[in-house]
């Protein structure tokens, strides 16, 4: 799949177009379905959108008829600063008119097989046919929600959500599989900062592993693919603009 690429002159104008992208997402999927399904994912990318979603844009999404879940999450209590779930709730959640009942976070707290069980069996039941909207970020390593260089995680086929271990980390992850992550109707890519030019660069890059890149196995089957960056995580200086 050719991606679409997007770049803006500045971490802020990133962010005020993903939140529009958002909205947009929203509204196309209610009319198609009747509701709204998005993953999100932790980082320090994502928490400009959150906060715009919870300020500027909160009366453009419909949070009545929005479910919400989670790309990945680390084996910690929801409470803990490490949460992605935590972050969510402090950046957003917390802020707008959404019944929890329709927030299905990862249960970090379980033993890691059992709380990706969970999640799989929640995402069969509830939602077979895939999200609407899977927003991610990239790592420095190329990493994305929890799918790191070298690790099992990346060859699964059959599972929607797995636990996996994280040898650099020395941790255990949770995290959506990219054969579920690629059936949904749009995945966005957010990237920022200049540290991210180099994995936004092996992730253009044909020759380049997924076992090297996990970035690389993000590829949507039917849906779109739309990857929003800076100028710096872009590699660039500056837009050209005609």
């Amino acid at each position: 799949m050719t991606p679409t690429i997007r770049v803006f002159s500045s971490p802020e104008e990133l962010a005020w177009n993903a939140a529009e992208r958002f909205v947009q997402a929203a509204e196309d999927a209610i009319v198609s379905t009747g509701r709204f399904a998005v993953a999100l994912s932790g980082g320090s990318t994502p928490q400009k959108l959150f906060r715009l979603l919870a300020t500027e844009f909160a009366s453009k999404v419909p949070w009545h008829k929005t479910h919400i879940l989670f790309a990945d999450e680390r084996c910690v209590p929801p409470d803990h600063a490490d949460s992605n779930f935590g972050m969510a709730c402090r950046e957003m959640l917390d802020h707008v008119p959404i019944d929890y009942a329709r927030v299905h976070r990862m249960k970090g707290e379980l033993d890691p097989a059992e709380a990706a069980q969970q999640y799989d069996d929640l995402l069969r039941e509830q939602f077979p046919r895939g999200l609407d909207l899977v927003l991610l970020g990239i790592g420095e390593d190329g990493h994305t929600a929890s799918l790191f260089p070298g690790t099992a995680a990346l060859h699964e086929k059959q599972r929607l959500c797995v636990a996996n271990h994280v040898p650099q980390k020395d941790t255990w992850r949770l995290t959506l599989t990219a054969p579920y992550i690629n059936s949904a109707f749009d995945v966005i890519v957010l990237a920022s900062g200049a540290s991210k030019a180099p994995a936004v660069a092996n992730a253009l890059e044909r020759a380049v592993s997924v076992d090297k890149c996990p970035i690389r196995l993000v590829a949507p089957s039917t849906g779109r693919l739309i990857c929003m960056m800076d100028v710096q995580a872009a590699g660039m200086d500056e837009i050209a603009y005609d």
